[in-house]
């Protein structure tokens, strides 16, 4: 949803073009007025604004200063100068400025509204034509992956041999224009990519490029790097310090790294819904130590952290040669993740690691304490999970949940703590869809207890800690109007009260429902009931 402000200091022509542009494309357009270019300094400071319409004459800021300080905000907002002024100082001005329309007050609403479509139709433009930047340079990135990859994925795997010959190596990172020192150590990070289910090989590849992204430009400014996918289907990257930084130390390198792929970790999370998960080299390496390196890193992530779970670890030089597998599998962190999906309603991740942690635990048959824990792990936060939800009366036969023994096998008994965790899912669901319509009914409600007060889109957002843009399609998604049509019908509801009482001014009543012009409230009442407030009062007492 895109968002237009009206700027104009004369209350009668402010409110005769929001009464017309709120109308005008309710579920794509959010209309907001202000009456000073304080005003709408305050609006900018509270939303973005797409489109602004301004008078360019008003006291105090006019309205060419108002705009120039808004796109120094809102760089890529169109501006539409709508005025009385036909000098040509004014419009010499405002034609300086980049996107910007110039219309007279005199020449009408079409123009108006034809105006304020051509301005959505080039942010609409401007998005494709961002959109296919972007996609040329994921291209680039792609052919420039896939030219590199091949050579750096031998050289994970056989450094010792490719990497003897220092002079040969700088020959071949020239060639395929690879942008790291072969003279200078290197720093490698493993990172474990868990795509959302049932993507394509192409849609991966295209997230990945947009990882790939976020990454280059958090960290192109002080770090030389190239990514390359392993043969696990893992992204490798190594990294060495930029010219910048070539001075600082080994150890102070290391932590800005793991601090900036913290901010990656979550860029790629907010932005793509990526997981990443990272292992981190201790210290950067010789290059003909890369293929030592790399197997530490990867049995250093399959040892202590388990598929798809989100966070960094750091090689610390640690002798991991010493634990075997048996001794690999501990449940707790496994379990501690299983307990947030479950108390987030995430149940796609919780049964994804349930099949993990039931799997391994069944085949340690031979090691009967390890899957004992496991089933117990797994009990106790459902058990904690049914006591919080007060669930236990809707489970007949709950008191198995805590008692192994009730189970004819091992296998039986992780079946019943999957059955428990399905039940916990289903009440959570049906949860949500109540909260849902309680949310807005509170909505509905604020609404008919404040309507002589700002009822506009991005208030109602802040109010209920939504995004404007999210509240607006939620509600029409829950109502099946937009909220625009929803405040209107409670406001001509209202009036139509309140016009009952014929002590009440038709001014009065204006102010009550959240007009502080009457002729703005004439106008809509009219529009609503085919009558003006007067002839509806009059109709009446007939």
């Amino acid at each position: 949803m895109h968002r237009l402000l009206i700027v104009d200091d004369e209350e009668i022509i402010t409110d005769g073009l929001y009464e017309v542009l709120s109308k005008l494309i309710p579920d794509q357009l959010d209309v907001c007025k202000a009456y000073s270019a304080k005003e709408a300094l305050e609006w900018m400071s509270r939303t973005r604004i797409d489109i602004v319409m301004t008078d360019i004459a008003m006291p105090g800021k006019n309205g060419l200063e108002l705009s120039e300080e808004i796109l120094t905000y809102w760089p890529r907002c169109k501006v539409i100068f709508l005025t009385g002024h036909s000098e040509f100082d004014f419009a010499y001005r405002a034609f300086q400025m980049p996107d910007v329309r110039y219309l007279l007050k005199t020449e009408g609403y079409a123009k108006v509204t034809e105006a304020v479509r051509g301005a959505l139709l080039d942010i609409q433009r401007s998005t494709v034509e961002n959109m296919l930047l972007e996609q040329s340079r994921e291209q680039k990135y792609a052919y420039e992956f896939m030219a590199q990859g091949d050579y750096m994925r031998q050289l994970l795997h056989e450094s010792d041999s490719l990497c003897s010959e220092q002079k040969e190596l700088m020959e071949e990172f020239g060639h395929l224009n690879i942008g790291l020192d072969p003279t200078k150590t290197v720093m490698l990070v493993l990172a474990r990519l868990s795509y959302p289910s049932g993507m394509t090989y192409t849609e991966r590849s295209k997230l990945l490029a947009s990882a790939r992204t976020i990454w280059d430009s958090l960290l192109k400014e002080h770090v030389k790097s190239i990514g390359i996918v392993d043969r696990h289907g893992d992204l490798m990257w190594f990294i060495q310090p930029g010219s910048e930084s070539g001075g600082k130390p080994a150890v102070d390198f290391a932590c800005y790294i793991e601090g900036v792929l913290e901010l990656i970790q979550e860029a790629c999370l907010s932005s793509l819904k990526l997981e990443i998960t990272l292992t981190i080299s201790g210290a950067s390496c010789d290059w003909t130590a890369v293929t030592q390196q790399y197997e530490r890193l990867r049995r250093l992530q399959q040892l202590r952290i388990g598929t798809g779970i989100c966070m960094i670890l750091r090689d610390h030089d640690e002798n991991m040669d010493g634990f075997s597998g048996k001794e690999a599998f501990v449940p707790s962190r496994k379990v501690e993740i299983m307990a947030a999906h479950l108390e987030a309603g995430r149940a796609e991740e919780f049964y994804s690691d349930w099949e993990q942690l039931s799997r391994v635990a069944l085949l340690h048959n031979e090691q009967a304490q390890r899957s004992i824990e496991a089933y117990y792990s797994v009990a106790l936060i459902l058990y904690s999970c049914l006591n919080k939800l007060g669930l236990q009366s809707r489970l007949d036969d709950h008191g198995k949940l805590m008692r192994l023994d009730c189970h004819a096998s091992m296998k039986e008994g992780f079946e019943y703590l999957k059955q428990t965790a399905e039940a916990i899912f289903r009440y959570k669901q049906s949860d949500e869809r109540d909260r849902t319509s309680q949310v807005i009914d509170r909505i509905c409600q604020y609404i008919d207890d404040h309507l002589r007060e700002d009822l506009s889109l991005v208030r109602l957002a802040e109010i209920h800690y939504f995004n404007p843009s999210y509240l607006s399609r939620f509600f029409k998604q829950e109502r099946g109007i937009n909220l625009s049509e929803y405040i209107d019908t409670c406001r001509a509801r209202k009036a139509k009260e309140l016009l009952h009482d014929n002590d009440l001014k038709v001014r009065e009543v204006a102010v009550s429902v959240g007009y502080e012009a009457a002729h703005s409230f004439t106008r809509f009442f009219k529009k609503v009931t085919g009558m003006t407030p007067q002839e509806y009062r009059d109709s009446l007492n007939v």
